[in-house]
């Protein structure tokens, strides 16, 4: 019985990709897929939703800071009807707006240089996205709450993540709080989280 969910942090260059837990509580990083064709993309996907026993794909919708689609957008769609077309589990599109940027504040609070950054940010930006999702869907579980963005998630991820301060001790998780909690976005598929 297929129990993890997949995420995919999609991008024209490479694709970020987190792992849940068995039981949906965690996300955690798994890879970067570089992009080469789209068929080679769509077939990579594939293997990892049969290694990995996946129930459900969560892909990050990258709407404008207002809310509004833009061209980035209609790039998912197109990406999600091709993997739609080979994928036989549900297919989530996610609001991911600044996840990316999340993932890489991140990793230069953690202290990891420019070049392993650009290695990794896809992976963590994915990992956030999906820890948002998971958050959203327990918490959905009939108590009819709202649902929250993946920006507010990842506060709360960063927070409760082990990072390494010691190169000068001076990371404030909390110094964009204010400006996060007045965004916010949530569900936008039809999925049965209600």
């Amino acid at each position: 019985m297929a129990t993890r969910i997949l995420a995919l942090d999609y991008g024209t260059k490479r694709i970020g990709v987190a792992l849940s837990d068995e039981l949906g509580w965690t996300a955690q990083p798994l890879e970067t897929l570089e992009r080469r064709t789209l068929d080679r993309d769509l077939a990579h996907i594939q293997q990892l939703v049969n290694v990995h026993d996946v129930r459900e794909v969560v892909i990050g919708l990258p709407l404008r800071l207002n809310g509004e689609e833009g061209p980035a957008v209609q790039a998912v769609h197109m990406f999600v009807d091709r993997l739609g077309e080979i994928l036989s589990v549900p297919i989530v599109m996610w609001d991911e707006r600044m996840t990316t940027r999340s993932a890489e504040e991140l990793l230069i609070a953690a202290d990891v240089s420019r070049r392993k950054r650009k290695g990794v940010v896809d992976r963590v930006a994915a990992a956030i996205l999906l820890q948002g999702y998971l958050e959203a869907k327990t918490a959905a579980g009939g108590s009819g709450e709202e649902h929250r963005s993946a920006q507010e998630t990842e506060e709360e991820w960063v927070e409760s993540s082990s990072i390494d301060q010691s190169h000068d001790g001076s990371w404030d998780p909390h110094h964009r709080r204010h400006s996060r909690r007045a965004r916010r976005g949530g569900r936008l598929s039809n999925d049965s989280m209600g």
